[in-house]
């Protein structure tokens, strides 16, 4: 206690020592500051979800459009998102209904897809939904209901009862089959998307980013390459190569009587990961070209979303590790573009040529050394669980 006290003392007297504002700052109502809070997380609330909207809106059709490349890990969907407060994070429930305008009572339709079953159905945003085939649609875990109620149920129509203006009415909706991959979409200032091949992540920067859906769709078309080539488990195979390799170093130094603590084992199984790491990059830019092009995204000047990486990321024009430079991605996706053109003059079927990232070599990093750039990249692209852009 004795301590404590004089450990307090001295903390008092270098506070009361330390520098300070000289300006008379003015009095603040506490009011005012808790309405302009207020009014911020509305604003908040209402741009997260029309960036939402948007990346809903291109996921579908990339996913109803590649079916085929999804070896039969479908789903129905429909094109729709509903959501109560209950069911929205904790820190926007107090402010959802003057935000988004829901109710307690009942899931809310807050994005429709245009064009999707949903949207041919005359459900829009607004609406109350209330169940599907009689079921109740419940208020809490809405969003996934949803989705585990149309993955079971799959593409056969189904009845909605819906509430409109206080007026009660049924429609119809035909779900369409298409990737059963989920898309998370996230608030965050790192320009990156990544996959783990069960989910997609998608940054709030990068959408930012992104000036038209076509540069939207080549990045999630990019993510669902990644998981339909399987890029996920070749790199987590390639890393327990290295590992095994570098293991056998350690146990014959061991034998010699020397430990080497498992370094060799770490260190191949890091060069294990990046072993064709750039490759598949440049595979999943390639793939996911054709996949924005499928969902019938117009692919002049996509490219420029490298530029734009590349003058948000100044390190990625010149540095690369696990990660083609934007260089390499800018003039690709251009040639890309090129050839799916020629292709479509032809009446030729969209469908990549996997032949040709074999085909094509890769130029080496021009430093060993990971920029900030790329350490961010692999931070949040592929530990053991995912590839990202």
């Amino acid at each position: 206690m004795r301590w404590g006290r004089v450990g307090s003392a001295i903390v008092f007297v270098l506070l009361a020592g330390a520098c300070a504002p000289v300006s008379r700052l003015p009095a603040l109502d506490e009011n005012a500051v808790e309405s302009e809070q207020r009014l911020e997380q509305i604003a908040h609330i209402r741009k997260y979800y029309a960036e939402l909207h948007r990346v809903d809106t291109v996921a579908f059709r990339i996913r109803t459009a590649n079916r085929a490349d999804c070896h039969g890990w479908e789903s129905a969907q429909i094109g729709l998102h509903a959501a109560t407060p209950q069911s929205l994070p904790r820190k926007y429930r107090s402010y959802s209904r003057e935000a988004l305008d829901l109710t307690w009572a009942r899931p809310t339709v807050i994005s429709v897809v245009e064009n999707s079953p949903a949207s041919e159905a005359g459900i829009v945003s607004g609406d109350e939904i209330i169940a599907f085939n009689g079921e109740l649609i419940p208020v809490t875990g809405t969003a996934g209901w949803i989705a585990g109620w149309l993955k079971h149920h799959g593409a056969r129509p189904l009845q909605a009862n819906i509430r409109r203006d206080g007026e009660d009415r049924t429609v119809t909706i035909n779900p369409v089959m298409g990737c059963a991959i989920p898309i998370n979409y996230v608030t965050d200032d790192v320009v990156n998307a990544s996959t783990d091949g069960k989910r997609i992540t998608v940054h709030s920067a990068f959408v930012t980013l992104t000036k038209t859906d076509a540069q939207l769709a080549l990045v999630i078309g990019h993510e669902l390459a990644h998981a339909n080539l399987g890029h996920i488990d070749k790199r987590i195979f390639n890393a327990a190569l290295g590992w095994v390799g570098g293991t056998a170093i350690d146990v014959g130094i061991l034998a010699g009587g020397i430990s080497t603590g498992g370094a060799f084992g770490k260190e191949f199984k890091k060069a294990g990961l990046r072993a064709y790491s750039v490759n598949f990059e440049r595979e999943a830019d390639y793939v996911g070209a054709y996949y924005a092009a499928r969902a019938g995204y117009d692919l002049n000047g996509v490219e420029e979303v490298w530029r734009a990486v590349g003058l948000s990321h100044p390190d990625s024009i010149r540095l690369a590790s696990t990660h083609p430079i934007t260089a390499v991605r800018f003039v690709q996706i251009r040639k890309v573009a090129e050839e799916i053109a020629d292709k479509r003059r032809r009446n030729l079927p969209l469908v990549p040529e996997l032949k040709f990232m074999q085909a094509e070599s890769e130029p080496e990093p021009q430093s060993a050394n990971t920029s900030d750039y790329a350490h961010s990249l692999e931070r949040h692209s592929f530990s053991s669980s995912g590839n990202g852009l």
